[in-house]
């Protein structure tokens, strides 16, 4: 940074207050963020990235043991392992983009109290680097797709669509408990549980044709649901369910202004309270 540029704070409106054009000049920062984590991820593990393989696999593969023989979901053409895998490889994404993103401040408070930079670069580094293992899972789902015999449709292109709402999605909640976390460390013990119960509450090994037409879409204001049906129906070319798919990306939407609006509101006492 130059020595004679000046950095003026004043009031100023959300979309200002995103401080795009600050996050776009410290983007080296970003990728040096996004890298140093992944890098870090899975340093010191005996087998290292195999992690982001067997996480999923093992999952499925539990799910498809219990679910598959006992509770014989009917998922209709689709094979039950690769249904599972489809919500396991999201919902994993999810959850380790939240988790690591909300002790994103806390593991990085010298860097925080010493320097200037946009503060939204370390929730948004931790989404990010997510990514990784989302990647290895489409591989896996990919080669069981080709195993099972499954076709490839035009729905297909509609995947990097809900793929864009599960990024969004993660990274809103992953920005907010971000800043929750900094000053309520009940955040540390709360999130787990939290996370245990939307599993559960979530479409991951269970198909939602199991609900009823209303109950349907009041589950579908989890946003986790919305982006699973549509993510199945492009991969494996069952027809959309729009009516589901809008109502989730309505809460997907609320969700990021929430947590942007809770996010500025807090960030200015990041550095004195972390």
């Amino acid at each position: 940074m130059p020595d004679n540029e000046i950095t003026i704070i004043e009031p100023n409106r959300l979309l200002k207050s995103l401080e795009l054009r600050d996050l776009w000049r410290h983007r080296e920062l970003l990728f040096f963020m996004v890298w140093r984590d992944v890098m870090i991820r899975y340093k010191q593990t005996f087998i290292g990235v195999a992690w982001a393989i067997l996480q999923p696999v093992l999952t499925t593969a539990v799910f498809t043991v219990i679910f598959s023989n006992f509770a014989r979901f009917d998922t209709s053409e689709v094979p039950y392992p690769l249904f599972a895998l489809s919500g396991v490889m999201i919902w994993l994404f999810v959850h380790t983009s939240i988790t690591m993103a909300s002790n994103s401040f806390v593991t990085n408070t010298n860097l925080v109290t010493k320097i200037y930079f946009p503060r939204l670069i370390l929730p948004l580094a931790a989404t990010i680097a997510a990514l990784t293992d989302l990647i290895f899972s489409l591989v896996i789902a990919i080669m069981l797709m080709f195993y099972f015999g499954v076709a490839v449709t035009p729905q297909v292109l509609y995947a990097p669509l809900f793929l864009l709402l599960a990024i969004l999605l993660a990274a809103s909640l992953g920005t907010l408990f971000s800043a929750l976390n900094v000053r309520f460390r009940d955040v540390k013990f709360a999130l787990p549980f939290l996370l245990q119960v939307w599993m559960i509450a979530s479409p991951i090994f269970y198909p939602t044709s199991l609900l009823s037409e209303k109950w349907r879409l009041v589950f579908a204001v989890n946003p986790i649901t919305g982006i699973l049906s549509g993510f199945r129906s492009s991969l494996f070319g069952t027809s959309f369910d729009w009516q589901v798919v809008g109502v989730s990306s309505i809460s997907i939407i609320l969700i990021a202004v929430i947590s942007l609006l809770v996010f500025k509101w807090m960030e200015d006492d990041f550095a004195d309270i972390v």
